[in-house]
């Protein structure tokens, strides 16, 4: 109807069918991404879910993935959808806990510099809602020096990241290294992005 509600249990049925149907068809394109994004996006008018949808959601995904043991890719990206829909449901230990183990496994796969880079930066998402500000500004600085090392200084990702970094300086009162690193960040957005 158009009450505005959804069942959870078809939310779920329905990104299963997407999966299987790509998988199926081995679309390794953008339908197989497309039906990826059903665990966190509505078909119907793409905005993401939220709050305990996201979690429950991100269990049935996390559920669902889990029976592929020989597919340790497909498991990553389950526990990532299944972290990010904790910290939707702000559950940020468990979504902790979760980001914990997907980097292991993603350093045990040898998994990209990238992705490895995005789940240290979720990981200190996490980490500052806890509380554990020296372990979250430890990863903001690997973070945004890995994407630095990796993609230079004007990549979209690395100026995410700088600010990031910067805010939690900023927080943690360190203005001096924050004022430093938003001048220099903000020169090279400028250069890059445009005014």
């Amino acid at each position: 109807g158009t009450s505005g509600f959804a069942h959870v249990s078809c939310l779920v049925e329905q990104a299963k069918l997407l999966f299987e149907e790509a998988k199926a068809n081995n679309w390794h394109d953008k339908r197989g991404q497309a039906s990826w994004r059903r665990w966190h996006k509505c078909s119907l008018c793409e905005q993401g879910y939220h709050s305990v949808v996201s979690c429950a959601l991100g269990w049935a995904c996390w559920k669902t993935y889990l029976k592929y043991s020989d597919n340790e890719v497909l498991q990553q990206l389950a526990m990532s959808r299944l972290g990010c829909g904790l910290s939707d449901a702000d559950r940020h230990a468990d979504a902790a806990s979760i980001r914990e183990a997907e980097l292991s496994m993603l350093r045990r796969l040898e998994g990209s510099e990238s992705s490895i880079l995005t789940v240290q930066s979720n990981l200190a998402n996490s980490y500052q809602m806890l509380g554990r500000l020296g372990e979250a500004l430890r990863l903001r600085r690997d973070v945004y020096s890995g994407w630095v090392k990796i993609e230079g200084e004007e990549h979209r990702e690395t100026l995410r990241e700088a600010n990031n970094y910067a805010s939690l300086l900023k927080r943690l009162k360190h203005f001096g290294e924050a004022k430093s690193l938003l001048r220099k960040t903000t020169r090279v957005a400028l250069r890059s992005l445009g005014e």
